[in-house]
């Protein structure tokens, strides 16, 4: 395991501990830090990088990427578009198809923020149509991604002709422009670098041929976002490609295991304690379904301090494990451990507790969380 998975490395300890609820979610700024820093390194500079907001959910880490100079932001709901325009970033991909009221809310996002230039994804003739129609109603021209599906076979259209086609009617109707190519390729999850780089590149050019189809026939340059944090730095070396990580802002248990190619630091640190010991050989820990993200099957969490545990049941509020180690522990000592996936963790709370130098020093919103937050 990386080095920065080591319980001998005591970075994630709170030293005052005992003024915390738990479950609880912690985060270090200073790890933050590093891994915006790495992630500007590894794009080349900012104007090729759109980071997501759907790890973090949080206005404090918007700005944080902001004052490294990041401008550009993608987001997986209205509420965290609204989040991030409020933290006046000037350019926001909303990266899901809007339908049904979610239409009307894209517009009065663009209405309250002018000042962003704020776009969505679309696959469909009759939702670019509807775009179309509600921008020539509100007046507000609006710009279009064709969404590309190279392999997740989740959203998006696949490379070829009805692509093709759908992409020059964004150009012919009114209101509406290209804004250019999105493409998601989630599914490339391959932990050897090398092969990860064969498959991302061999997915990626069916939508490259159909890329020089298009400037050919339009005599101009295409704008295209492509990837998420398995294949970031692979894109990153594309000429003219927005990269667009998300998870690597935090990092977890399951990326930091299956990339140990890329050198990101985990800064989310989940504080769960012992609350009882119902028998020989068991700790249950006061950390159920409602605190870690738990879609898929276990480990759902990499606990520290201790090394032999398995993981027996887990429910609502409890999760109980096994050890040869539980004569060492009490009922109410504090563990620390890193989340298998932590972007659906995050969404388990309100606000997460700021951690510096191991000590606790605030707390920070997960505003974005809300279905709905103003619009």
């Amino acid at each position: 395991m990386r080095k920065t998975l080591s319980p001998n490395d005591l970075w994630y300890v709170v030293d005052n501990v005992n003024e915390v609820n738990s479950p609880a979610l912690l985060v270090y700024p200073d790890r933050i830090e590093h891994n915006i820093r790495k992630m500007v390194e590894i794009s080349g500079g900012v104007d090729l990088l759109r980071p997501h907001v759907k790890t973090h959910k949080m206005s404090e880490i918007i700005k944080m990427q902001m004052k490294h100079g990041i401008y550009k932001f993608k987001c997986a709901t209205i509420s965290e578009a609204e989040m991030v325009a409020t933290c006046g970033a000037k350019d926001i991909l909303l990266a899901i198809q809007p339908v049904g009221p979610n239409l009307g809310r894209f517009f009065q996002l663009k209405q309250l923020f002018p000042e962003t230039k704020t776009s969505c994804i679309a696959d469909s003739a009759e939702v670019i149509l509807q775009l179309s129609q509600l921008a020539c109603q509100t007046g507000l021209k609006t710009h279009v991604w064709l969404d590309i599906n190279n392999g997740m076979n989740r959203s998006g259209i696949a490379p070829g002709d009805e692509a093709v086609r759908l992409y020059q009617m964004i150009i012919d109707l009114p209101m509406i422009e290209s804004a250019g190519i999105h493409v998601y390729d989630g599914h490339i999850r391959e932990t050897d670098v090398t092969l990860r780089q064969k498959i991302c590149n061999d997915s990626y050019l069916p939508v490259l041929r159909m890329i020089e189809e298009l400037e050919k026939a339009s005599a101009g340059t295409i704008n295209i976002v492509a990837g998420g944090s398995p294949t970031f730095p692979i894109h990153a070396l594309r000429k003219g490609v927005e990269a667009s990580p998300g998870t690597l802002l935090l990092w977890d248990y399951n990326y930091s295991s299956a990339f140990q190619d890329m050198e990101f630091l985990h800064a989310a640190v989940l504080l769960m304690r012992i609350i009882s010991k119902p028998s020989k050989g068991l700790l249950c820990l006061d950390l159920g379904h409602k605190a870690v993200a738990s879609e898929m099957p276990q480990p759902r969490v990499k606990i520290f301090g201790i090394e032999d545990y398995s993981i027996i049941t887990h429910s609502e509020e409890h999760m109980v494990i096994r050890t040869s180690e539980a004569d060492n522990w009490n009922i109410g000592d504090p563990l620390y451990g890193i989340p298998w996936h932590i972007c659906p963790t995050v969404d388990r709370f309100d606000s997460v507790t700021v951690v510096n130098e191991h000590l606790v020093s605030g707390q920070w919103l997960v505003e974005a969380r809300k279905r709905k937050i103003n619009i």
